[in-house]
């Protein structure tokens, strides 16, 4: 099945176009024909009114006191012949029939209302023949009278006309394509205009969808603002609704904590780590909530990461870590900055938790996509756990404080943004996690 709009409707017009020149090319090949015909038969009747205006009886005898002045008569196999066949009595002929006599009760019906005969060197010859007759002293005398030509000239003739007629038919076509193709074009161009300008508005540029000038889109433009006027309403109650799920968790883990603080030692570090599991969780609930319906904006990576390494690189600098970035200028994606923090944050923090000497950041350009990648020297993840490694909750390393939840969260806010997540084994030894984003399109 063909997707492409444009090309249906090309194609369309294109069917259209062959199917119409092809019934007129048939109606001007029936119309032709018949004009040819026609001036033949006009012809060949001239021809037997001249032998008819010249026939007598003298004494019973036939005379053909006149005979068509036409000099292929008088050739032998020219192309123009005629012939009398009295009834009783001697047949009359053209020399250019030769010794050849034409059946007068004989001959097959052909196309155009002539006769089908064979002439001299076996020549195809259409006949147009009349009956007459002549008043003698004891009745009448019958007589047929018979003209003829070359089928091959009717059958050239017809033939050179469908030789121009299918050049000007082909040349006709191939112009009135390109007319079509010329017109899908200019006929969808408000649409392209419509995607550039609904594009503005999902990279956060516009708020509404700008009139495209064609009267048939306004009602798809309009329907299209309405559904963003009550987007924005729904963000709106949905950052409200997330405003007050913080404020209404912050007292309660408030006192959770208080109350941590009254038991033993053991078990006050045990419950102060899941009150804070418990604010991270409803955290990314809140988070996630927000990427499903807040614009996306642009990122310029070479600004977020320097920050970000700027607020790790004291925690990093006891243990004679460095870092290495490698970022280049102006590349940019289409991702909250608060979101691609959130993500590239969770995968450095577990990388300054084990390497031991280097941590590689890298960003390219890649089909379409910017790929972020977070390389460190550290013992690095079997490749037996590198698939279940980004499940939610799965903890590969001792007991460090961490919740499991890092990678979890990152793979969720990539995926919302239509970015994909990649763990593999880095050159320096440890883990490669790779970000994929969309790049500004």
């Amino acid at each position: 099945m063909i997707h492409s709009l444009r090309i249906r409707v090309v194609l369309g017009a294109f069917a259209a176009i062959v199917f119409i020149l092809l019934v007129l090319g048939y109606g001007l090949s029936r119309v032709f024909s018949g004009y040819v015909a026609e001036r033949y038969r006009v012809e060949m009747a001239g021809i037997v009114d001249q032998l008819a205006a010249g026939l007598e009886l003298r004494d019973g005898k036939v005379v053909l006191e006149k005979t068509p002045t036409d000099p292929r008569f008088t050739l032998p196999g020219s192309g123009r012949y005629w012939q009398v066949v009295p009834q009783p009595g001697e047949v009359l002929r053209s020399r250019s029939l030769w010794d050849i006599d034409l059946p007068a009760d004989a001959l097959l019906p052909a196309d155009y209302g002539f006769l089908a005969a064979e002439g001299p060197d076996g020549a195809d010859l259409l006949v147009y023949q009349r009956a007459i007759s002549l008043d003698e002293p004891h009745g009448s005398r019958r007589f047929t009278l018979s003209a003829a030509f070359d089928r091959f000239e009717f059958d050239d003739a017809v033939a050179q006309f469908h030789s121009a007629m299918a050049l000007m038919l082909t040349l006709s076509a191939t112009v009135l394509v390109a007319a079509a193709i010329f017109q899908v074009g200019v006929g969808l161009a408000p649409l392209v205009r419509l995607q550039q300008r609904v594009g503005l508005v999902r990279s956060g540029q516009a708020n509404s969808v700008d009139d495209v000038g064609v009267s048939e889109l306004r009602p798809l433009v309009s329907e299209l603002n309405l559904l963003l006027q009550e987007r924005e309403t729904a963000v709106e109650r949905a950052r409200a609704r997330a405003s007050d799920l913080a404020h209404g968790l912050k007292t309660p883990l408030t006192v959770l904590l208080h109350l941590a603080d009254q038991l033993p030692p053991e078990e006050k570090e045990l419950a102060r780590q899941q009150v804070d599991l418990i604010r991270q969780r409803a955290d990314r609930q809140l988070q996630s909530a927000r990427l499903g319906v807040e614009q996306m904006s642009l990122t310029e990576l070479g600004s977020l990461v320097g920050k970000l390494v700027m607020v790790l690189r004291p925690i990093t600098e006891p243990s004679g870590i460095e870092w290495l970035i490698r970022v280049p200028a102006g590349l940019a994606v289409d991702m909250d900055a608060a979101d691609f923090a959130e993500a590239l944050g969770n995968v450095l923090d577990n990388a300054t938790r084990f390497a031991r000497g280097e941590i590689r950041i890298t960003a390219t350009g890649e089909d379409k996509a910017a790929v972020v990648t977070v390389e460190d020297d550290g013992p690095g993840v079997a490749d037996t756990d590198l698939a279940i490694l980004p499940s939610r909750g799965v903890h590969l390393g001792d007991d460090d404080g961490g919740s499991g939840l890092g990678l979890s969260i990152t793979a969720e806010i990539l995926s919302a943004y239509g970015g994909v997540l990649e763990l593999g084994r880095s050159e320096l030894g440890g883990l490669s996690v790779r970000l994929s984003v969309p790049l500004r399109g």
